[in-house]
């Protein structure tokens, strides 16, 4: 039997775009709890005011800057991030709501969707070859490049780094973790989601830890990265490769993800077939449409209710909607390309 709607906890009335933030709720995901015997919890970021939980390491990362005085509110500046998309919408969103401009510098090869979402919001798109994070022509490296020049020409201006500014975990440290913390009344045995910045992981992770140091917590990776080796072995080596965006690192872990290592218990290997049967899967028999990365996710909190065995409760992170992805993972040309199975509906 379906539960029942239940009153929110969100104000009815919430300040502006910053307000609207946050507080998002956690969906039971029956067929993958039902398969495994636990509780299979997705938080639902995908509902976010920009569509994915980078809102809000895009609202941590500016609150920040403000706070150090290096950006005001209604007053001219510019917001710069090399980012593979979503964090450049959150980013975007906020700047606008506080009177900055922003430049977003992304790879040319991230979904039409995106980028698309990128212009029509009003970001500067500056769209790059992708390159490997040694060279100077990266996204990450040419935004940071256009902030220091901007600097130079005496803009006010930050480079937002989501990779390295501990600002991004920090919101997920002090809203994320605690939130999910409260939905589940402290009943929780384990967390699982995948890294792009590790912000999202590193924060939730010291939040849960910080009220239950029993609580696990487990890195999922796609193949193509080579963060599981690093939890694995101390050493980032990268095998295979994966359709997904935004996650996954393959020649070092970024500065939020290293600010949680100590927090950080195991890691699981997911490959794209297997994440792509829980996105179709979910769509399919739930009605929850969502991105690459949150079938890794998915996954990944499978897999580990598989180890821990009936009767556990593993939450995850539901990251974006399958929207943003029309163009590749719901795109049967595109899968047949790849290799990869297409799903009944679009055959």
């Amino acid at each position: 039997m379906d539960a029942q709607p239940t009153t929110p906890t969100r104000p009815t009335v919430v300040d502006g775009l910053a307000g609207a933030i946050g507080n998002t709720p956690l969906i039971r995901l029956r067929r993958a709890s039902a398969a495994t015997g636990c509780e299979i919890l997705g938080k639902a970021e995908f509902m976010q005011p920009g569509g994915s939980v980078k809102d809000r390491a895009g609202l941590g990362i500016i609150q920040d800057a403000e706070a150090r005085g290096q950006l005001t509110p209604g007053e001219p500046g510019i917001v710069v991030e090399g980012t593979a998309g979503n964090t450049g919408i959150g980013l975007t969103l906020v700047a606008n709501a506080r009177g900055y401009k922003s430049i977003i510098v992304v790879p040319r090869t991230q979904s039409r969707e995106k980028l698309d979402f990128l212009r029509m919001i009003g970001a500067d798109l500056r769209l790059v070859d992708p390159k490997p994070l040694r060279d100077p022509g990266h996204y990450v490296n040419t935004s940071r490049r256009i902030a220091e020049e901007l600097q130079a020409q005496g803009e006010r201006v930050i480079w937002a780094n989501q990779f390295g500014n501990l600002a991004n975990a920090a919101i997920h440290e002090a809203t994320t973790g605690p939130e999910i913390w409260d939905q589940t009344g402290g009943r929780i045995d384990a967390f699982t989601c995948a890294c792009g910045t590790g912000g999202t992981l590193a924060g939730v992770a010291r939040a849960l830890k910080a009220r239950n140091p029993k609580v696990r917590i487990v890195l999922a990776d796609p193949m193509g990265s080579g963060l599981y080796s690093w939890i694995k072995t101390g050493e980032v080596k990268a095998e295979g490769s994966s359709i997904t965006e935004g996650i996954g690192q393959a020649s070092a872990a970024p500065g939020n993800l290293e600010h949680g290592r100590d927090c950080i218990d195991d890691a699981l290997q997911v490959d794209d077939p297997t994440a792509l049967a829980q996105i179709f899967d979910l769509q399919q028999h739930e009605g929850i449409s969502l991105g690459g990365s949150a079938g890794v996710n998915v996954a990944a909190a499978v897999a580990l209710a598989k180890r821990m065995g009936p009767g556990h409760t593993i939450v995850t992170i539901l990251c974006d909607g399958g929207a943003r992805y029309q163009s590749k993972i719901f795109n049967p040309e595109f899968l047949r390309e790849k290799g990869l199975p297409v799903p009944s509906w679009l055959a």
